[in-house]
């Protein structure tokens, strides 16, 4: 089965503590939006201390067109995802560095800018990667998306027990800010999303494991991906003349807590387990409140959510490539060999995507 053999994160440098984006919030709609002061509330209430923005923040209260505001996205992604894939293959955990040859085919996940040629491409021009690699570009899944390129990988990897995919996942939300759009969703989103871009490396189960790493790796045991019907207007996106506006409905959490135990259920059934044989929740952020609905839904005490919450803190919701980072910070811990966990995002359709694994 394969493996997940090491996690690598690119983090933009403008670092912006929560209560100077509240203050932007409080500037740009305080003449437009009524009982702002109650609606500001999101920034202190979600628990996010910091997050980290491609561009300083007064570059968000002047106008910028589709098109200015894309080719920014295409810039600064590749960037990103070059910075990602470096700490990836270059990692302090692995014996020795996984030459970019190696690497038999990209995943490259995004939902919040356009490329064609798709960002992989750009980035096979910047680094040294074999002109045979192949490239599975995949739009559109929003959080969801890191976990699910992990399941098309690991998908790969057993049709291909000798190869290495890199799964890539890149999202700069902030580009999208609409400054005029006055609806709830909108401040919501102001409050939550980030940016940042993460890549993970696995690999198959032919590989020579004890050359590159020391100690257990999580073996992907399976995944599942679940679709809930009539949800189209749940999360996603309004592709508008100026750029994408965000859909993010209040229910979300309520549906977190209905929905997502039989799922769950289901998929660790099929293996002879239950949520308490999980020992490690490995979960995208979406928000506190989602956070809060994982708990209540699967009977997860804080500790099992705490590192998804510490990543929502210290970066907020960087969409698709959150989970990666919460993934990341669980592969610098020591964890028993056996222990199971389970990999966790939600995202538009609206939809779950879980992979269960185990550390050998």
């Amino acid at each position: 089965m394969p493996r997940i053999i090491s996690v690598g994160t690119g983090t933009p440098k403008y670092a912006i503590p929560q209560i100077r984006t509240m203050e932007f919030a409080r500037q740009l709609f305080t003449h437009s939006v009524k009982d702002l002061d109650r609606l500001l509330k999101v920034f202190h209430n979600g628990e996010i201390e910091n997050r980290h923005f491609v561009k300083d923040l007064d570059w968000y209260k002047n106008d910028h067109s589709f098109s200015e505001k894309n080719d920014a996205f295409i810039k600064s992604a590749v960037e990103l995802s070059i910075d990602a894939i470096k700490n990836c293959l270059h990692s302090s955990s692995l014996k020795m560095d996984i030459p970019y040859s190696d690497i038999d085919a990209i995943f490259m996940v995004c939902s919040s800018g356009l490329s064609t040629p798709s960002l992989e491409a750009r980035i096979m021009n910047e680094l040294p990667f074999s002109r045979n690699t192949k490239r599975i570009p995949i739009w559109g899944l929003g959080c969801a998306g890191g976990a699910s390129g992990l399941s098309r990988a690991n998908e790969y990897c057993r049709a291909f027990p000798k190869s290495k995919a890199l799964v890539i996942a890149v999202e700069l939300c902030s580009l999208t800010f609409q400054k005029d759009d006055l609806s709830k969703s909108n401040l919501i989103g102001t409050s939550l999303f980030a940016d940042g871009a993460g890549a993970v490396l696995v690999g198959g189960d032919e590989i020579e494991y004890a050359h590159i790493v020391s100690g257990s790796l999580p073996t992907i045991i399976d995944t599942q991906s679940t679709l809930l019907d009539d949800s189209l207007d749940v999360m996603g996106w309004e592709i508008k003349d100026n750029g994408l506006y965000v859909v993010f409905s209040k229910s979300i959490p309520s549906i977190v807590e209905s929905w997502l135990e039989p799922v769950v259920n289901q998929f660790l059934n099929n293996h002879g387990l239950t949520h308490t044989d999980i020992n490690h929740f490995i979960a995208h952020p979406g928000g506190k409140k989602v956070i809060a609905a994982y708990e209540r839904a699967l009977g997860l005490s804080p500790e099992k959510t705490a590192i998804s919450l510490d990543i929502l803190k210290e970066y907020g919701n960087m969409s698709s490539a959150t989970v990666l980072y919460v993934l990341q910070r669980f592969m610098s811990q020591s964890i028993s060999n056996g222990d199971y966990g389970m990999i966790a995002a939600l995202g538009p359709g609206f939809s779950s995507e879980l992979l269960l694994v185990r550390w050998d």
